[in-house]
């Protein structure tokens, strides 16, 4: 029996795609460029806001209003990121019941570290034993390096081999196998099954209640 429950954020516990669509927008439209639609907000999100921005904006990093556009993005997401997120259908529940099995739960995320800490207590108060988002800054590399999950386990004194990893990319499914670990794959999140399986996904599943067979 695992002891301990990683799950990746947006796209795997949070449909946070509108929100962040708005705000990659509001801050596009800042300075005159095109904006995107959901469908592209959807391919640039996993890799954290710095790449969903480079990705959006006209030039990528050479836009010389690279930075102030990432800047306007943040500060715009951190007032409106709960407007139109919400947890997918059954996450609440099978978050309960991982909990009431005994299993430690935590969220490892590429979304700035105060956006995921502010998500997880508005949404998941009770349930989320210990939430990390991207904190380069202080050293410590985001998915699909191993650190911000090592960090977890570190917390709890933990060893990969107690833990499982439930994501809805081919960054988590690199995160896992860099932190020697299981990967579980979701099929709402904002990758497909295709594009899952074409990314070395393994272990597949369709709705919350399915991840307990997978934990054993």
């Amino acid at each position: 029996m695992k002891k301990i429950v990683i799950f990746d954020l947006d796209g795997t516990l949070l449909n946070t795609l509108d929100d962040l669509a708005d705000s990659t927008n509001y801050a596009l439209a800042k300075f005159g460029y095109p904006t995107r639609t959901i469908e592209e907000v959807r391919q640039f999100v996993g890799n954290g806001v710095a790449k969903l921005i480079e990705r959006a904006i006209p030039d990528g990093k050479k836009n010389p209003n690279f930075e102030k556009c990432l800047a306007i993005f943040k500060e715009n997401y951190a007032q409106n990121m709960y407007n139109k997120t919400a947890p997918y259908v059954g996450i609440l529940e099978m978050l309960s019941n991982l909990k009431s099995k005994g299993l430690k739960i935590a969220v490892v995320s590429n979304k700035f570290d105060l956006a995921v800490k502010e998500l997880c207590k508005k949404y998941f108060d009770g349930y989320i034993d210990f939430a990390a988002g991207e904190n380069e800054a202080q050293g410590i590399k985001k998915k699909p390096a191993p650190d911000t999950v090592f960090t977890v386990l570190k917390e709890f004194e933990l060893n990969p081999e107690d833990a499982v990893y439930v994501g809805d990319s081919d960054v988590d499914i690199m995160t896992a196998k860099n932190s020697q670990m299981p990967c579980i794959s979701v099929t709402w999140g904002f990758r497909d099954e295709d594009f899952l399986l074409k990314n070395g996904a393994t272990i597949l599943i369709n709705t919350p209640s399915e991840i307990y067979s997978h934990i054993g």
